[in-house]
């Protein structure tokens, strides 16, 4: 087997998913470039499964201490962040602080930077403190378990897409060196990250979640094309934060409707 067939393996697939998506160590890959995470990109949402599994149950054991709900969420949150290295929260953080700019190297030079602005800041407690809400309002840990897994899978399914339909914005970095997923590895991401959202759910709140994630992320679609010209890294990760926010609202909002 060659090196470029290995690349498309699915266990060695997964294992470089996680080593770029999370801080979950997966031990020596060999031949591994950067390339390989577009090739890799179907296991997205599988990636997602991993992290709301673990931070859902992060929330259920402090539920089963009689928490208040809202302690419970912000747990969740925060093992969540810390299994990712808070990878998509640095994203989101980035392209808040870029509104600021109005050229484009400009901007690119604001999201590249490594400190954090007021914009960034006030959009990570925003971020945060929406999502900490909504699964505190959420009837019940393990519905609200179930929320953030559907969350943290559709959220990654969807950025392949991202991935394969906006070219990069930048002549180096990760998302130009990552290339560009295939269009059957774009298909399974997508499918996954719906089956998982529509099994975990009930089908109004799948459905509400996909009409907010989707009108927030074209959005900023919109704005990444018109003022960068295409994608980055932190584009992709504000797009994962904002489906996230996305469909814990959309849970949130059916659990209070019962």
């Amino acid at each position: 087997m060659t090196e470029d067939n290995h690349s498309y393996a699915p266990v060695r697939s997964l294992r470089v998913a996680v080593m770029f998506l999370t801080r979950i160590p997966t031990g020596w890959i060999e031949g591994l470039e950067t390339k390989d995470l577009a090739k890799a990109s179907w296991a997205f949402p599988v990636v997602g499964l991993i992290v709301g599994g673990i931070s859902g149950a992060a929330l259920y054991a402090a539920a089963a201490s009689d928490l208040f709900p809202l302690a419970c969420a912000l747990i969740a949150l925060c093992v969540q962040a810390f299994i990712t290295g808070a990878l998509h929260e640095d994203g989101l953080a980035d392209v808040i602080d870029g509104l600021g700019g109005y050229e484009k190297t400009k901007i690119l030079e604001i999201m590249r930077d490594s400190r954090v602005g007021s914009y960034g800041v006030l959009a990570l407690i925003f971020s945060v403190g929406i999502r900490a809400t909504a699964l505190a309002s959420v009837a019940g840990p393990g519905i609200a378990w179930g929320a953030l897994i559907a969350a943290a899978c559709i959220s990654r399914g969807v950025l392949p897409m991202i991935m394969y339909t906006m070219p990069a914005a930048r002549a180096d970095g990760l998302s130009v060196n990552a290339g560009q997923p295939s269009l059957k590895g774009v298909a399974i991401a997508l499918a996954l990250g719906v089956i998982f959202l529509f099994v975990l759910l009930p089908l109004s709140a799948a459905l509400m979640g996909i009409v907010i994630g989707a009108s927030l992320v074209g959005v900023l679609a919109y704005w990444a094309q018109r003022r960068l010209g295409g994608q980055t890294g932190d584009v992709l990760g504000a797009a994962q934060q904002l489906i996230e926010i996305a469909v814990l609202v959309a849970a949130a909002g059916w659990s209070a409707s019962y």
